[in-house]
């Protein structure tokens, strides 16, 4: 499924056909076929000259917390700075931090020049009300631009009608806050219904909206193509990993798509591991380049994995190797040399299991005994490698081979 894409080493000569708009073979391949829809491609905009920035607002801006540097590409006067000051006092008065000020003004300067009490006010009492943390607005100040009786408050009653509660509508919108800005009557409710026609149940589509609320923006004719080729794929809607695999199918750029996949074949990852993975974990896909490569290094040359044994657990790819897996393997070094554990260890499983389940098992345990499982743990023990001769680690994909 994979190979009419991976095949070849030049990512350039598999898009040949597509860019071409001639009859494209690859739709015999559902992986490849995704490739060639609309949803994947993008234009660049040529930005027009700068104006001269201006002394005055660049140094009121520097006083904001701004660095000069990005006060001066800031295209907008201030026109009161007494207004300024109100707007930044509001701000501090609903909750913001200072930092959150700071980022507030950086990404809408422009919110500096409104009316603090009869424009910001009834929407800060608004979304307060219903219970939406100061960091909500700091990270896409510019809702704040939108009505709140033609817009804001809509939305956020058609929200509320399909995910059922205020805390869902607070969960799905703080995870993607510039999804309030998407039209109701232009990307919302189509968007809804096109799930609807597509046979996904009131439950699922609430579901979607609080993993991503971002897919209420993608347009209805990419909709119908993300539901066909996530069938072509072998994921249909009753499936666990439908709905994730729509977040990444619907969103992901044709050539983030081809980059990814012949990153993984590059470390050795067949077609069919990687459709597998797929299916069990889409967000693979939204992995960071960097972070694949620093994974597959860490797993293949530190822990002495196969490359099956990763992508037969497809959430190693997922958690921070600095936060969760090396502290973890820290910690089991530790047992590991004291003796507390087997010599024959099931590692990925252990690694990856629930951070209660990990704490419970391998560190309180043994903290009595092995104080240094808590430091492991806290990362005052650094994971320095187990060791060709101290054991011998059995993969959970081994495992289920034999």
């Amino acid at each position: 499924m994979l190979a009419p894409i991976c095949r070849r080493r030049r990512l350039a000569i598999p898009l040949l056909p597509l860019l071409a708009g001639g009859t494209n073979p690859i739709r015999s391949s559902p992986v490849a076929a995704l490739l060639s829809h609309g949803y994947f491609n993008t234009t660049a905009v040529a930005a027009g000259p700068d104006p001269e920035p201006c002394p005055a607002t660049v140094s009121y801006l520097v006083s904001c917390g701004l660095s000069p540097a990005v006060a001066a590409t800031r295209n907008v006067r201030i026109r009161d700075t007494d207004r300024a000051d109100a707007v930044r006092a509001l701000l501090r008065e609903y909750g913001f931090s200072e930092a959150e000020v700071t980022r507030t003004v950086r990404l809408d300067t422009v919110l500096l020049n409104s009316d603090p009490d009869r424009t910001l006010r009834p929407k800060l009492d608004f979304f307060h009300s219903l219970g939406f943390p100061p960091r909500f607005l700091a990270a896409e100040p510019h809702i704040l631009a939108r009505s709140l009786d033609n817009h804001l408050a809509p939305c956020i009653e058609f929200l509320r009608g399909v995910l059922g509660s205020d805390d869902s509508v607070r969960t799905a919108v703080c995870r993607v806050p510039r999804a309030l800005m998407a039209d109701l009557d232009n990307n919302m409710r189509p968007a809804v219904e096109a799930f609807r026609r597509h046979g996904l149940p009131k439950e699922s589509i609430a579901k979607l909206l609080l993993i991503h609320l971002g897919v209420l923006m993608v347009p209805v004719d990419r909709i119908a193509e993300a539901f066909d080729d996530l069938k072509q794929l072998g994921l249909h809607i009753a499936d666990t990993g439908f709905l994730y695999g729509f977040r990444v199918i619907s969103t992901l750029k044709r050539e983030t798509w081809v980059r990814k996949v012949a990153l993984y074949r590059s470390f050795g990852v067949s077609e069919a591991h990687l459709l597998r993975a797929f299916k069990t974990q889409p967000t693979i896909l939204l992995v960071s380049d960097e972070s694949i490569k620093k994974k597959f290094r860490f797993y293949l040359d530190v822990l002495k994995l196969e490359t099956a044994d990763v992508m037969a657990q497809p959430m190693s790819l997922s958690l921070s190797l600095e936060k969760n897996v090396m502290p973890r393997c820290a910690v089991l070094s530790v047992l590991l040399r004291e003796g507390k554990i087997e010599r024959k260890l099931n590692l990925l499983p252990s690694l990856l299991c629930n951070s209660t389940v990990f704490v419970e098992r391998f560190v309180w345990r043994y903290a009595k005994d092995v104080p240094d499982v808590v430091k492991a743990f806290e990362g005052k023990i650094k994971f320095q490698g187990f060791g060709d001769r101290e054991f011998e680690l059995l993969s959970h994909y081994m495992t289920e081979a034999n």
